[in-house]
């Protein structure tokens, strides 16, 4: 593995992505997106692929919940451009994902 970096999403999204400079940046949606991320995980070449939520929709249960516990690459879902409602927080994902809790950060240590 490389260590790069890829993002999959629709334009919306993957404009922002571009503008701080990250490369592989496929603008898909649907079928087509979700053969994009199971083909940049099959060249071995990416450490983390940022996929858009509603590529969800394309894959199959099992699919997505094996891509949600995938170390190597770390592929994380984000919210799709104007969703709304119930979205996994951050601390969440991390404690899910690595086995880490991050929600004390910043918070006071007892003594």
């Amino acid at each position: 593995m490389n260590g790069k970096i890829g993002i999959v999403a629709e334009r919306y999204i993957s404009m922002g992505f571009e503008l701080v400079g990250i490369k592989d940046v496929f603008i898909r949606s649907g079928q087509e997106a979700a053969s994009t991320v199971d083909h940049l995980i099959s060249q071995n070449e990416y450490a983390l692929i940022v996929c858009e939520e509603k590529i969800k929709e394309s894959m199959e249960g099992a699919r997505v919940r094996e891509l949600e516990t995938s170390i190597n690459p770390l592929v994380i879902f984000i919210p799709s451009y104007g969703a709304s409602g119930n979205t996994e927080s951050v601390s969440v994902m991390a404690k899910r994902i690595l086995g880490v809790k991050i929600g004390n950060i910043g918070e006071k240590n007892e003594r």
